[in-house]
């Protein structure tokens, strides 16, 4: 079991002093060391397998549900002892906290689903590992969790992206290679960072940037447009630093803060707003799946484990939306559209919208078929085109008025039917 941290401190994420906890482990195991030492023991073990973000999310969660325990419920020795009115307090809890970034804002259903979510996780896994301090049942469901929002990424219209560019023209050489080099390969920020010296690699006749493993634990290559090659041939020419980075900013290894202040001069200079990096990542997708790209391709080129994190673009994909709708509404104008520009259009008297319906009317042997013209029927005539059909001399009246039916209607594949039909009772006759 690991040693009770000394450390009283956490960095804020924002400018400013380190923030004093409100709770830490050497409080929890004052009050209860046994929850203390199953909370630290777990939080060894997934710092075997898991990134040190994740490790250090996981501490801040746990720490903030034991200083809760330890406070409204001192009485509690471990783990076992907590029961699900614990955490039915803990969830009325979170919802009376304020968020830490300064708005006095109520914490966002996001953080709340995150800490629940994080809580059901240990739960499950110390009583999956047989911990002697697991819980005796489980405690939080699905129903616990907040339903998030699922808002559509946000990226910019294509005037803005080409308004974007041409700003970035116009800044000196590294902000407009940063600002390239975002839009025209969609990497995250951190990943973009992250790129070491050796990035560019030649095959198969071109460039490409290889991408270190990052958020999903994966690596990937992507292609260079050649402009990107110029630029970062005349950004190492212009170096005299040793950094193993593939772009630097005067002598400094870029993080996603510099990053982000340059995204957002340059939009500012364009005129559109404020603008973050990962909005150029969404705009590289959605502009590539309105051109045609794959979603395979686009998967392969974002670094996404799954279609179902590429489906997303699918959604803001105006083009490719309107182009689907376009398809389908040509066959529901059918339903509406008569042949030769007949319509029963809004405001007809009811003589012409019952002429236009009748137009279109197939006599059938036992009565009418309404369906438009326009739309297939694959059920049309079936049986009259079958070899197996049986028809005789007492069918000849209704086949020829069906016939005559279909002639004043131009339609002339029904009488080229009913014709074949007619030929074939006439011949079977003795």
């Amino acid at each position: 079991m690991s040693a009770v941290p000394a450390v009283a401190v956490e960095v804020s994420h924002g400018r400013g002093k380190p923030r004093a906890r409100v709770f830490d482990w050497p409080q929890v195991a004052a009050v209860s060391p046994v929850l203390a030492a199953t909370m630290l023991r777990y939080l060894d073990q997934i710092a075997l397998s898991l990134r040190p973000a994740s490790v250090v999310a996981a501490n801040g969660k746990l720490r903030q549900f034991a200083g809760f325990l330890t406070t409204e419920f001192p009485e509690i020795d471990g783990l076992a002892d907590v029961d699900r009115h614990h955490v039915e307090a803990f969830k009325r809890h979170l919802g009376t906290r304020l968020s830490r970034n300064d708005t006095g804002q109520p914490l966002s259903p996001v953080t709340i689903r995150l800490t629940l979510g994080t809580l059901r996780t240990f739960f499950e896994r110390v009583s999956e590992w047989d911990y002697p301090d697991a819980p005796k049942r489980v405690l939080i469901f699905n129903g616990d969790l907040p339903t998030p929002d699922d808002p559509l990424p946000k990226f910019l219209s294509d005037p803005d992206a080409a308004k974007l560019m041409r700003a970035a023209a116009d800044q000196d050489p590294v902000r407009r290679l940063v600002i390239e080099m975002l839009a025209r390969t969609g990497l995250r920020v951190g990943e973009f960072c992250e790129l070491t010296a050796d990035a560019v690699v030649f095959m198969n006749h071109r460039h490409w940037l290889r991408v270190p493993i990052g958020k999903l634990h994966n690596d990937r290559y992507v292609p260079l447009h050649p402009q990107l090659v110029e630029q970062l041939d005349e950004h190492q020419r212009h170096r005299c630093d040793d950094l193993d980075r593939l772009i630097v900013f005067d002598g400094r290894r870029l993080d996603r803060h510099m990053v982000a202040r340059m995204v957002r001069r340059v939009a500012k200079a364009a005129g559109i707003g404020h603008v973050h990096p990962h909005q150029l990542r969404h705009t590289l997708a959605t502009q590539a799946i309105n051109r045609g790209m794959s979603l395979e391709a686009i998967a392969a080129m974002l670094g996404h484990k799954t279609l179902r994190m590429t489906l997303v673009y699918a959604r803001i994909a105006d083009r490719t939306v309107a182009d689907a709708y376009d398809r389908v509404t040509r066959e529901v104008d059918a339903l509406y559209t008569k042949p030769n520009g007949l319509r029963s259009a809004p405001g007809g008297t009811a003589a012409m919208a019952h002429l236009a319906a009748e137009f279109d009317q197939k006599l059938l042997g036992n009565g009418h078929c309404n369906r438009p013209s326009q739309l297939d029927c694959q059920f049309e005539s079936i049986c009259e085109s079958c070899a197996y059909v049986s028809t005789n001399e007492s069918f000849v009246p209704v086949l020829e008025a069906q016939r005559e039916h279909a002639a004043d209607r131009d339609q002339h594949h029904r009488v080229d039917l009913f014709d074949m039909l007619l030929d074939r009772v006439r011949t079977e006759q003795p």
